[in-house]
């Protein structure tokens, strides 16, 4: 894809970083010449120093052919101002980042179809790691409403050596919570576990749930969980609605 970027700070330079090494074509755009000679020499993608609102250079930059746009300037206002023209041009997907959320509604009516705060970005990670230290990382979908989580399956939990089968039919394994992912290893490939799979100690998994019964997986994930005899789960069949 070809990417548009809308400030070199460290934001847009890191994400140009990342978009460069998984394949994509970038171009960059800031005010600061030396920013633009470190995105050209470091990074390696093209630089166009001037103002990233303005119609001269967006049309220079190659605005009309970007399949992708990302506004991370520093002022929400100028990103407000980004996300108008690229969707008056017509790129078919649009992401701004913002600062403060007063502007997540005027960026949405302009046409940005993400709209990311990297500061409630950094404020939910550092919560996460202090609240659940044993999680290896969260993501947050619908508003928060909903979270994949990483565990690791350590040798002293009860669910270590169980199918995944087992662990859900467990009535203390909450409802409308699924096993997605397994990893037996750090440098093993994510596979898509089946009712088969066992979880193995050491290995990691990941789990997607309701955020209001996030503490309640993981405690019972976690070491000390106490997984129900065979006995009192065979025979009780797959749950609906997972």
């Amino acid at each position: 894809m070809y990417v548009l970027i809308g400030g070199a700070g460290l934001v847009g330079l890191s994400l140009a970083q990342q978009l460069v090494e998984l394949g994509h074509t970038i171009a960059i755009i800031d005010a600061d010449p030396a920013a633009c000679r470190y995105a050209r020499e470091q990074v390696g993608v093209m630089a166009f120093e001037g103002s990233a609102v303005t119609t001269q250079v967006l049309l220079e930059a190659g605005i009309r052919k970007a399949d992708a746009m990302a506004a991370v300037l520093r002022d929400d206002a100028l990103n407000l101002a980004m996300v108008t023209l690229a969707k008056h041009f017509g790129v078919p997907h649009i992401v701004s980042r913002i600062r403060q959320r007063d502007f997540k509604e005027p960026l949405r009516i302009a046409g940005a179809h993400h709209i990311i705060s990297t500061v409630d970005l950094a404020v939910n990670r550092m919560v996460n790691a202090i609240e659940y230290p044993e999680v290896e990382s969260i993501m947050h979908y619908e508003q928060g409403q909903v979270e994949v989580f990483k565990l690791g399956v350590p040798g002293e939990s009860d669910v270590a050596g169980r199918t995944v089968a087992q662990v859900i039919q467990d009535s203390r394994f909450p409802e409308g919570s699924l096993i997605i992912g397994y990893q037996s290893h750090p440098h093993a490939d994510l596979v898509i576990p089946n009712d088969n799979t066992v979880l193995e100690p050491g290995s990691t998994i990941l789990v997607v749930t309701k955020a209001e019964l996030l503490h309640q997986v993981i405690d019972f994930l976690g070491v000390g969980s106490k997984l129900a005899p065979l006995s009192s789960i065979e025979g009780t069949g797959n749950r609906e609605g997972r």
